[in-house]
C-alpha cells in the first residue's frame, strides 16, 4: 500500500453539513482515485484508540469528543505520493493558514473543526488504513 495510498477521514463537522460530496469531488479533480469508502459513527473507544498517538496532547479528549459527535467517512485513496499529495490538497489544520483551493480553505470551520485527516507517512497511512478496511474491502489494480 505504500507510497501510492493513503487514508483520509471526513470528519463529522463536513459529513453533517453535507460537505462531503464536494470534498471527494474536490479531491478527485486532483486526481485521487476513491478506493475504499465507508460511513460510520465512531464510538469513544475507537476514536481513543485510532488518536491514542495524541492522548498526552492537551487536545486529546476534545478531538476523541468531535470524532464522535456524528458520523464520518474514512476513505482509502490513491495517487502517486498519496500521502504528501493529500496533506497538500487538505491545507494546513488553521483553515484561516491554508493555501486557496485546499480542503481546510473551502470547508473548514476552524481549527479544531477542520473538515478532514489525512494521514502523516506511509506506515501510519497502512496502519489507519487497516484500522477501518480489512484488505478485502480494498479495490487494487
Amino acid at each position: 500500500m505504500a507510497g501510492n495510498y493513503t487514508l483520509t477521514i471526513i470528519k463529522p463537522d463536513a459529513f453533517g453539513a453535507a460537505k462531503a460530496g464536494k470534498i471527494i469531488a474536490l479531491l478527485e479533480e486532483k486526481g485521487f482515485t476513491v478506493k475504499a469508502a465507508r460511513v460510520l459513527h465512531l464510538t469513544q473507544q475507537q476514536a481513543g484508540e485510532f488518536y491514542a498517538v495524541h492522548r498526552e496532547r492537551p487536545f486529546y479528549k476534545e478531538l476523541v469528543s468531535f470524532m464522535t459527535s456524528g458520523p464520518c467517512m474514512p476513505m482509502v485513496l490513491e495517487k502517486a505520493s498519496a500521502v504528501s499529495a493529500l496533506r497538500d490538497a487538505i491545507g494546513a489544520t488553521d483553515p484561516a493558514e491554508a493555501a486557496a483551493g485546499t480542503v481546510r480553505k473551502l470547508y473548514a470551520e476552524s481549527k479544531g473543526r477542520n473538515a478532514i485527516h489525512a494521514s502523516d507517512s506511509d506506515e501510519n497511512a497502512t496502519r489507519e488504513a487497516g484500522f477501518f478496511f480489512a484488505e478485502t474491502d480494498l479495490i487494487f489494480g
